[in-house]
């Protein structure tokens, strides 16, 4: 398990407000991949001073100290996730734009193979998929 968001903005020599904090939290707390417009939501509902220039600049701060990873999935938005989770791929319905996370063990062998058919030893890799249902 990693250390909380702001456990590792410390760690970093970050200055931590009490709006970074909030933002952190929600963030920490954030099941989905929320973009700037949604963190702004929920964290205004904690903290109504909190502005969305706040958000922004904080979301750019995490992502340059590498506490969060920037995800576009090609509806231009730009969405975030704890850059130390587990990892995980992505799978986006295009009809909805819901992101459903997966982890499947052939995809990670296969890269893996690829990576030494062509002489390199993976270090990490981005794979997200795009698809609409099946119709049922």
């Amino acid at each position: 398990m990693s250390l909380p968001i702001i456990a590792r903005c410390e760690a970093k020599g970050l200055r931590v407000t009490g709006q970074r904090r909030v933002i952190a939290q929600v963030l920490q707390d954030s099941e989905d991949h929320p973009d700037v417009e949604q963190l702004y939501g929920r964290a205004s509902a904690i903290d109504a001073g909190i502005s969305i220039a706040t958000v922004y600049r904080t979301v750019k701060l995490f992502e340059e100290a590498g506490i969060l990873d920037k995800l576009e999935f090609g509806d231009g938005r730009a969405r975030y996730e704890d850059a130390e989770r587990d990892h995980h791929d992505h799978l986006i319905d295009m009809n909805s734009g819901e992101v459903i996370e997966f982890v499947d063990e052939e995809i990670e062998a296969l890269q893996e193979r690829i990576a030494a058919k062509l002489g390199y030893k993976l270090r990490g890799h981005r794979l997200e998929l795009y698809g609409v249902p099946l119709k049922k």
